[in-house]
């Protein structure tokens, strides 16, 4: 079974680094053309040279998701100029800390930035998949949706609400042959992650090695994951061979996760 994105055109947010930058690697390979979105113009623009065909192929979108009219405006123009038939919702996690000592106002950026700035990505892209017969919705959002991370309490909030979100979507959008789907991604070996254990460590007053030890301990697999393994689950989900798939939470955690 050969996984294409032949003929299709997808978005992808948060592409400059991390998982974001893996899934643009594994959508290019899968011969998609690519409209790459983050804050960082350079490594946008480092990015779309590296993939196959370049810059005659693929675009940069320097772009703030916390701004939502400037994410509505830009998206609107990206699909008047051809139809975008997958989108990657992925951008990174709130600060970490408990939830009963964040200030309301904690939550107030990342809702913006996670949901409202996924909300109005769909509406500016939708309508062209629909014309299209063809549309993947796939989120990068975390396990926590279905067991929540001690220390992450806004983000565990934030990423339960993208889940709700997601899954009412894709019972709405599904007779246009649309699918959404979330990956969450279990430890992965990624900045994020390294900036939260060094945290960790210095909360705790531990050395790092051993918080990433304690981590370790926890997946049955023994290691973290790199990026492009989850990468690959979202390449999966983007393909025509998963149309029936749809408003599911794929775990890629490496066993991690002790629930169903």
């Amino acid at each position: 079974m050969k996984l294409s994105l032949e003929g299709r055109r997808a978005v992808v947010c948060g592409a400059s680094r991390g998982i974001g930058r893996a899934v643009a690697t594994v959508l290019g390979d899968m011969g998609a053309s690519l409209v790459l979105v983050s804050r960082d113009r350079s490594a946008l623009d480092t990015l779309v040279e590296s993939l196959p065909g370049g810059s005659g192929r693929h675009a940069s979108c320097p772009l703030d998701l916390d701004d939502t009219r400037a994410v509505a405006a830009e998206f609107a123009a990206v699909a008047a100029a051809s139809p975008v038939h997958v989108l990657v919702n992925n951008c990174g996690g709130p600060p970490p800390g408990p939830l009963f000592e964040a200030d309301p106002e904690a939550f107030v950026a990342p809702f913006r930035q996670h949901v409202l700035g996924a909300q109005v990505a769909v509406q500016a892209l939708v309508p062209g998949m629909r014309r299209a017969g063809y549309g993947r919705i796939v989120n990068i959002v975390s396990t926590s949706v279905r067991e929540p991370i001690p220390g992450l309490g806004v983000s565990n909030t934030i990423r339960a609400a993208i889940a709700g979100w997601a899954k009412t979507l894709s019972r709405e959008l599904a007779p246009d042959g649309i699918t959404v789907n979330n990956v969450l991604p279990g430890f992965t070996a990624t900045d994020r992650l390294a900036s939260l254990f060094r945290q960790r460590a210095e909360a705790s007053g531990r050395p790092v090695e051993d918080v990433e030890k304690a981590a370790r301990a926890q997946v049955p697999a023994g290691r973290f994951a790199r990026a492009e393994e989850i990468a690959w689950a979202v390449g999966f989900l983007a393909s025509p061979q998963a149309a029936y798939v749809n408003g599911v939470s794929l775990a890629v955690d490496g066993g991690r996760l002790a629930s169903l």
